[in-house]
């Protein structure tokens, strides 16, 4: 089993040749950034950097994933080699967009890669040294190889159309449950969840701190969900492909690999027309086809 994708605080108070990487999402991330951040940190933009440009969202979703050539070329820029240790960090408990940068290294092939476990607010707790104003880089003209593509597993809407009615297929949603449930959807035209799909809010990875529970706490929520399947036969969404890395990212630290990213995920499903299905999550809950 691979050591856990989490790195704590009080261990990065110490580290030295770390690369970090600022994560946090939003519109004024731009402010947070200057405001508040850790020591020597790159800001990585969720929209420009983790994502590429949306063209149509039904067609590849609100945050389609950019080429692995434009990807590694960033990791160039931001001084990021394979031997690099990269530790990223937002303010959401990874959930938005640590989990993505963390999926999108990995599935780049880079091996020594973690989210920093409680985000800025363990950091600061911890005393890791801040900055504060405006960045003044200059590029760095690294070369990051990116041979091969993504290595590690995307599915299309055409294989989630097939897994949705595959019994030996698990679909995990990592959106809050009323999102899941249908009774409100602040993004998508239509809310709702993938049929079939599992409830799995990334919220119940976290404890009041915003860090990790505990492997056992989470084998504990994992171990009915998933059953005695592989990580081969699972998919795991969200809304846009993003807080769905933290689905990932939680089965990583069980040590279950081979899952898959939707990455178009529901923003894409919904606006295709196919159906989806409203109603609490659980075993008794009645659920309707919109």
């Amino acid at each position: 089993m691979r050591p856990s994708p989490l790195f704590s605080a009080e261990a990065l108070r110490t580290a030295t040749g770390v690369v970090l990487l600022d994560a946090r999402a939003g519109a004024d991330a731009p402010r947070r950034f200057e405001d508040e951040r850790l020591e020597g940190a790159w800001r990585v933009d969720l929209d420009t950097d983790l994502a590429a440009p949306v063209i149509d969202p039904a067609f590849g979703g609100r945050h389609p994933l950019p080429s692995p050539e434009d990807f590694a070329a960033k990791l160039g820029a931001w001084g990021i080699t394979p031997a690099s240790t990269v530790v990223v960090y937002d303010d959401k408990g990874g959930a938005n967009a640590a989990a993505r940068a963390w999926w999108m290294l990995r599935a780049l092939g880079h091996s020594d890669v973690f989210v920093l476990d409680g985000g800025l607010e363990a950091a600061r707790a911890a005393g890791v040294p801040q900055a504060r104003g405006p960045e003044h880089r200059p590029v760095r003209a690294l070369s990051y190889p990116a041979a091969g593509g993504w290595r590690w597993p995307t599915v299309d809407f055409d294989e989630v159309v097939r897994a949705s009615g595959d019994p030996g297929r698990i679909v995990l949603d990592a959106r809050d449950p009323s999102r899941y449930a249908g009774l409100a959807d602040p993004f998508d035209p239509r809310p709702g969840h993938i049929p079939g799909a599992i409830s799995a809010p990334f919220a119940e990875h976290l404890d009041a701190q915003g860090r990790f529970v505990s492997p056992a706490a989470l084998a504990a929520l994992y171990g009915p969900r998933l059953g005695a399947r592989d990580g081969s036969r699972v998919i795991a969404t969200c809304g846009s492909g993003v807080t769905a890395c933290h689905v990932l990212l939680a089965l990583e630290t069980l040590g279950v690999e081979g899952a898959a990213l939707y990455v178009g995920s529901f923003g894409e499903w919904t606006r295709r027309g196919a159906p989806v299905e409203v109603g609490a999550p659980g075993p008794d809950a009645k659920t309707t086809v919109a």
